[in-house]
């Protein structure tokens, strides 16, 4: 079935001159990965092609690659690919429209919003379906595109270690590997490699975190907070998994406000057992039972959803 679609994808991406890459809002580093991946597999594929990779760029991964400001005009005459994103509320950089577009996601279906949609909840990472797509085409590979999709998949299933890692996960990484001898131990150095201020903040985290009697634990961070620190929103949120291994915590959130997309506030929302996905829904944001993101205009509604959230760990227990 996905050989299929994969021949599907590729013949639209032949047919245009221009092509729009999207991916979610707050983008971690399988989005831009696998966003940016695909950029330079079809640029390398094809040179006399135009491709654009949208949205608000994250600081902590500037390494990964430049984004492109774009205006109405291209966006409504190219095709729009929308990586690791479910739900159209969430696309970072969406102008308008095109005629065309397709979905490549490896979250569970929440809409139907593109004309081609491929999702495969099965998939460690969006970045591991890109590669799956450049395996099953003719889009090019190299060791720059590798290090970027390896990025990807390391980050969201830190580094092998979550479940829904699969043997065809290893499978894929092995051929990449093998194929690019690309340096993997770099990607390591790359995403992991922090600065003292980074460092600093995480301890304040998790000096400051409350965590509940049902096992929750969350914190509120201000802009004084980031500005006192160094750091940006996004790299407040891409902490969140650094805290899988409490005793005491069941799930845990990181609310923090966003002044790069218009003060609204970020939450970053992991869980070693309750599902948190159906919650994150009921707030517009959404994506795995054990590992999802959400936007909310107040910490008035992040009260709110801090109490959904204290509810499901209850009802874990």
């Amino acid at each position: 079935m996905y050989k299929k679609v994969c021949k599907k994808i590729y013949k639209l991406i032949k047919k245009y001159d221009s092509i729009v890459i999207a991916r979610h809002v707050g983008p971690d580093p399988d989005a831009l990965g696998s966003q940016l991946a695909l950029k330079e597999s079809i640029l390398t594929t094809f040179p006399n092609k135009k491709v654009y990779a949208v949205g608000h760029p994250a600081s902590r991964f500037k390494y990964l690659g430049e984004l492109d400001g774009i205006d109405e005009e291209i966006m409504s005459k190219s095709l729009l690919i929308i990586v690791d994103t479910p739900n159209k509320c969430r696309v970072d950089g969406l102008i308008c429209d095109p005629a065309n577009s397709i979905k490549i996601d490896h979250h569970p279906f929440v809409e139907e919003f593109c004309t081609l949609e491929w999702i495969d909840d099965t998939s460690c990472s969006a970045a591991q379906m890109v590669l799956e797509l450049i395996f099953n085409t003719d889009l090019k590979l190299n060791a720059s595109i590798a290090s970027k999709i390896y990025t990807g998949i390391i980050a969201d299933t830190n580094r092998f270690l979550f479940s829904y890692t699969s043997s065809k996960t290893f499978y894929m990484v092995s051929k990449l590997i093998s194929e690019t001898k690309f340096d993997f131990v770099s990607s390591y150095n790359n995403l992991y490699l922090r600065p003292i201020k980074e460092v600093k903040f995480e301890g304040y985290i998790i000096n400051n975190m409350t965590i509940t009697d049902n096992g929750f634990a969350y914190l509120k961070i201000t802009q004084d907070m980031l500005d006192e620190y160094g750091v940006d929103a996004a790299t407040a949120g891409n902490m969140v998994n650094n805290f899988n291994y409490i005793e005491e915590v069941l799930a845990w959130a990181v609310f923090t406000v966003d002044n790069n997309n218009g003060g609204t506030i970020r939450g970053n929302i992991r869980s070693r057992g309750p599902i948190i996905n159906e919650v994150a829904a009921n707030y517009g944001g959404g994506g795995h039972k054990l590992a999802s993101g959400v936007r909310l205009k107040s910490f008035e509604e992040v009260d709110n959803i801090v109490a959904d959230l204290d509810k499901a760990c209850q009802e874990f227990k």
